[in-house]
């Protein structure tokens, strides 16, 4: 989708939670330890920041500047809780659920992927459970059935809001 749509970037948020196998701190995720991010939640760094499966994350108001400054528009890659603070606090934003096809599929996938323990998955699944739940409160929802489509219908999406 990027590719596609150059003047948009995805911040790049911040975690308490370990490096995965591949992963490069500065492009999946900043990993930093939890006393780090507390003091980053501390000094007010984060434009939102919830805990999720055991870890915190977070998005770092200087993240969106530099995105900001460059031109682009801002994707967040964020959950519920997260989603919700950002509406408060940016109201003009456009909130956009991604939703799986089904919670069979998604534990399949997350299981498919093997980078989270059995316990991970199923605490996963549970909020996934909660946050299905909610994408009412989302101004759009994409099943993520098929790649294509749904990256189709997200750079619809995008690109009617940034021509807005």
């Amino acid at each position: 989708m990027l590719d596609r749509v150059p003047a948009l970037a995805v911040a790049v948020s911040c975690t308490t939670r370990a490096k995965r196998p591949g992963e490069v701190d500065g492009r999946e995720y900043h990993f930093m330890s939890r006393a780090e991010f507390a003091r980053l939640v501390d000094d007010g760094a984060f434009l939102e920041h919830a805990e999720f499966a055991g870890n915190r994350y977070g998005t770092l108001n200087s993240e969106l500047d530099r995105i900001m400054d460059g031109g682009r528009s801002v994707i967040l890659e964020i959950e519920l809780q997260g989603a919700r603070n950002v509406r408060v606090i940016r109201p003009e934003s456009v909130s956009i659920f991604i939703a799986p096809p089904s919670l069979d599929e998604l534990a399949r996938r997350l299981r498919a992927r093997a980078t989270d323990a059995e316990e991970e998955i199923e605490a996963r699944l549970e909020v996934a459970r909660r946050e299905i739940a909610a994408e009412a409160e989302f101004d759009h929802v994409i099943l993520n059935d098929d790649a294509d489509r749904a990256t189709a219908e997200l750079i619809g999406i995008i690109e009617g809001a940034t021509a807005a």
